[in-house]
């Protein structure tokens, strides 16, 4: 009975995601910046401590990143000492939002951007004097550093540094590239600190033979009332700035284009971002070589060696590394989900788009929405990654999206209070409703069907017939690599709760859908939210119908299935049993990379994230006449008139 009812209550989120992913969490989902007690800090202002930030004028050269020198002194060093990253400088109590008086209005209400212990360096315990070097990104606002003593649990604030703060705080950043709702069309949506009032948005851009254009930008944002709850309300809430989308049209297949963002100040003078490039998509079924990565659960890392994300996304920094070390043999990429594990810390987003940054203004860069990690979800939104000829899409996760009450498939609260407005707010994504995040892409020889996890897929739903809608509508003459996309396991996985469960798989997660890939012949099918990869035989009805692991040439029998949500987040274990289905498992980070070169050669590689090493290879070599061939719940009607 057990083995029912905990799936079933998981599913309509009556237990925590503790409880219904065992060991996959492992006590380490919780975001590390709300294991701050900033609440309860306590003063404990010493005049014998200094402390110094260096250059005080960041990006005299255009950088919208730079490294900050934190000089120390502390007469009674710790080694519970630690400093936090604060932005803006200021961040006493007259930031904080009104109290109801009953109690005392606490003196810190703002969580850092990110903190390190100092004895990260072992000089400073010794001598309590350290030089500590710290990344900074420009997040519109100044900075300060703050040295605390008493842990995480009980801050002591012992001094304050003086402020540092980029030329421009309001510079145009972080441009993320996606696909349009049209072949021909590119999206670019990047942050700033220009309001429509201050400044008018737009792209330059061109392409060699061709006139220099410029295309309009709209301009966005949300505030604190949009978030639903806290810590996003409240400790984690911090400014997001202004989203701005311009949409490139006409343009022409396969070309590199070169863009800036742009902003005109209401003063006349321009603000202008540094030069990007990026190649263009090419046209539904055209035949060329065509490059894809999926991957998801990254998250994001700290270059800087910030302790507070050692556990927690540890992969992180080396999948961002071998996409951009590859960028010119990518040209899409899907992040299917748990995009940043911000869970309600707004500030982590302006983290996020900076690490991917070199990727995402170079090729699109399609996100699904985001949730939080206690509840599952999977939604899409699209946005692009800088480079040339490539593309990116993500798909969201329970860690962007899940929140009681706002229409969550799913009662958790992974998402920490963002209910998916952040991930909505700050990237493109060519679905027809913005609060449903299914929606086709088509790219080259590729269709992909991307399906919202958050919301319900089973048969009768609004989500089923979109999904059986992209699926029939696909012309396999020209475009013959059929993809399936979502973020929560709805086909196959022997993660060890999926294998405590029995089914393998999220509660009622295939048995709506599974018809559907036997019939329109879907070749793979991708899934994140457990963290590692496997992979299956072609499968239907949980029996493989093919006894091949290298290559599969002719007839279509049955779909791969592959979880890849090993892309940064901490690993998820295996059960003990090994199901017959499971042909490759790896308990490590990776990401996959698809490669057509025609309309019959499909190559699939799974490699590692610490060396870019290919782990897992096979070959598919397919021909129309095979997809039209009769299989097994999978053949078109006939007639024996004449």
């Amino acid at each position: 009975m057990a083995r029912v009812l905990v799936p079933l209550l998981c599913f309509i989120g009556l237990l925590s995601s503790s409880l219904c992913l065992g060991d996959a969490n492992d006590g380490r989902g919780d975001q590390p910046l709300a294991q701050i007690n900033i609440y309860q800090t306590s003063l404990a202002l010493d005049t014998s401590v200094a402390i110094h930030a260096s250059p005080q004028t960041l990006g005299l050269k255009g950088e919208d990143t730079e490294w900050v020198h934190v000089a120390i002194s502390n007469p009674k060093p710790t080694s519970n000492d630690w400093i936090g990253v604060f932005s803006p400088a200021k961040f006493d109590a007259s930031t904080c939002w009104p109290t109801n008086g009953k109690e005392p209005a606490p003196y810190i209400c703002s969580s850092p951007i990110k903190y390190m212990y100092a004895n990260k360096y072992p000089e400073y315990t010794k001598s309590g004097k350290v030089i500590m070097k710290l990344q900074i990104i420009n997040q519109r606002a100044d900075i300060s550093f703050a040295l605390f003593s008493g842990g995480i649990s009980n801050p002591k604030l012992l001094g304050v540094s003086n402020p540092v703060a980029f030329v421009n705080p309001k510079a145009p950043v972080y441009p993320r590239l996606a696909l349009g709702k049209n072949w021909d069309e590119m999206t670019v949506t990047w942050t700033s600190g220009y309001n429509i009032n201050e400044a008018v948005p737009f792209i330059e851009w061109s392409s060699k033979g061709l006139p220099s254009r410029r295309s309009p930008a709209g301009t966005i944002t949300f505030n604190r009332n949009s978030m639903c709850g806290d810590p996003a309300s409240g400790v984690g809430w911090r400014d997001p700035g202004f989203f701005h989308t311009a949409f490139l049209k006409e343009l022409w297949p396969n070309r590199e284009y070169i863009y800036r963002l742009g902003h005109d100040l209401v003063n006349g003078t321009t603000i202008w971002s540094k030069n990007y490039t990026f190649v263009s998509s090419p046209y539904p079924g055209q035949d060329s070589l065509q490059r894809v990565i999926i991957f998801g659960d990254m998250g994001k890392g700290e270059r800087d060696g910030s302790n507070e994300y050692n556990d927690y996304q540890p992969g992180s920094i080396n999948t961002t590394d071998q996409l951009i070390k590859d960028l010119k043999n990518i040209d899409i990429v899907f992040h299917i989900g748990d995009i940043t594990y911000s869970n309600g810390y707004i500030s982590q987003w302006d983290q996020f788009t900076a690490q991917v940054e070199p990727v995402a203004s170079k090729v699109p860069y399609m996100i699904a929405r985001l949730v939080n990690m206690e509840s599952f979800v999977i939604v899409l939104v699209l946005y692009s990654c800088s480079g040339l000829s490539y593309f990116c899409f993500h798909t969201s996760g329970n860690h962007e999206r899940d929140w009681p009450d706002t229409g969550s498939f799913y009662g958790g609260k992974d998402s920490g209070g963002e209910c998916g407005v952040p991930a909505e707010t700050m990237f493109y994504f060519p679905a027809e409703n913005r609060a449903k995040f299914w929606y086709s892409a088509d790219y080259g020889m590729f269709r992909f069907c991307v399906a919202d996890t958050e919301h319900d897929w089973r048969e009768g739903t609004e989500q089923y017939q979109f999904i059986d809608r992209c699926l029939a509508t696909v012309d396999r003459k020209t475009q013959p690599w059929l993809i399936f996309i979502a973020h929560r396991v709805l086909g196959y996985s022997s993660n060890d709760w999926y294998g405590k469960e029995g089914t393998y798989e999220e509660p009622m997660g295939r048995e709506s859908l599974q018809k559907l890939w036997q019939k329109y012949k879907v070749d793979l099918a991708f899934y994140g939210h457990v963290h590692n990869y496997e992979r299956t035989c072609p499968i239907y009805q949980s029996q493989c119908v093919n006894n091949e692991k290298d290559h599969y040439s002719g007839t279509f029998q049955g779909t791969i299935h592959v979880v890849v949500g090993g892309a940064g987040s901490h690993l998820s274990p295996f059960s003990s049993m090994v199901p017959k289905w499971s042909l490759v498992r790896d308990y490590d980070y990776g990401f996959v990379k698809l490669t057509a070169s025609d309309h019959s050669s499909l190559l699939f590689e799974y490699k590692r994230s610490s060396n870019g090493q290919v782990h897992d290879s096979f070959n598919i070599s397919r021909d129309y006449k095979d997809v039209l061939a009769c299989i097994h719940d999978g053949c078109e009607p006939t007639t024996s008139a004449s």
